[in-house]
């Protein structure tokens, strides 16, 4: 397969077959150790991280590859507009900034977080899209603006090695939580979903609605246990509003996710996730809960990304 980033769900080929080869490397993580040989991955973050962070060097040690880490806020401030007078608080453009790394790296991975404030900036996906414009290496992205591909194509392992049925109910419901969170894990999720051959439903308070450029025709319930109804997965994310853009319209207790409401379903969540606000202690201490399965799965979605990057290049 021909991938030569992994910025977006749309860089996979054929869904299947790499979900199909991301199980058979959890079988055997090591075979492939000669394929990033004398190759290094850099890993910037401009946000924290734990899963990504750790499921992302492992991934790329299990391929040999060397790996090198830089919390870009400990370095220079960026910029990224053009034409700019930069007699302010940057100290280097990103076109320099870019085309620099990639004389150190083979690959280059990027974790950056929206702002909330300004839906048309994040939209843009400026950073994510600056490293793809500026860099001569392939581009992986650890979570952008919009979009986290490396977890939506762990939460593709986990189900399609869960699934008891031809054609899995599937359910992303919101939660409550007190700070803004970004859309962009639900957005790859739903994504996500859409290739599989799953029954995908949304639910989420009213006005709670993604943005419909992604979301499309999947059906949304705004009464959760009515949709929660015969689900055999039941995702739970919270997002700040989209409409209202990053704000906290609500933060209705009642949506949390109980052992009564989640019946006999699969219970997901990316993590971290906040105890007895997003999801009771009994569903996350619960025989249906699978989300230490789908973190383990993080490595290897990661792993298949690079290895296939890796095969290109």
């Amino acid at each position: 397969m021909n991938m030569k980033k992994y910025t977006n769900i749309t860089d996979v080929s054929n869904l299947q077959e790499i979900i199909k080869e991301a199980i058979l490397l959890k079988m055997n993580p090591y075979e492939f150790q000669d394929l990033g040989k004398n190759k290094t991955l850099v890993m910037l973050f401009f946000n924290a991280s734990l899963r990504t962070r750790l499921s992302t060097e492992k991934a790329a040690k299990n391929l040999g590859m060397n790996v090198m880490i830089l919390n870009v806020n400990d370095a220079w401030n960026l910029e990224f507009e053009d034409g700019t007078i930069m007699n302010a608080n940057t100290s280097e453009h990103i076109k320099e900034a870019a085309q620099v790394i990639s004389q150190y790296a083979d690959v280059i991975a990027v974790r950056a977080f929206p702002s909330l404030t300004d839906k048309k900036l994040d939209e843009s996906e400026r950073i994510m899209s600056s490293f793809i414009k500026y860099a001569s290496v392939p581009i992986v992205n650890m979570e952008s603006a919009t979009a986290h591909p490396l977890q939506a194509l762990a939460d593709a392992i986990t189900i399609s090695e869960l699934a008891e049925k031809a054609k899995p109910k599937v359910v992303l419901s919101w939660a409550p939580h007190p700070k803004a969170l970004p859309q962009a894990v639900a957005n790859s999720f739903v994504e996500m979903m859409q290739n599989m051959d799953v029954d995908l439903s949304i639910t989420h308070p009213e006005g709670y609605e993604l943005n419909q450029a992604i979301t499309k025709n999947t059906s949304i319930h705004y009464n959760q246990e009515e949709a929660l109804k015969d689900a055999d997965f039941v995702y739970v994310k919270n997002w700040s509003n989209y409409k209202d853009y990053g704000k906290v319209l609500n933060q209705d207790e009642n949506w949390m996710m109980t052992k009564a409401k989640l019946g006999k379903a699969k219970f997901m969540h990316c993590l971290p996730v906040r105890r007895n606000l997003v999801v009771e202690d009994a569903v996350l201490d619960g025989e249906n809960s699978v989300v230490i399965q789908q973190a383990n799965n993080r490595t290897f979605s990661a792993q298949i990304v690079l290895k296939q990057i890796l095969e290109n290049l």
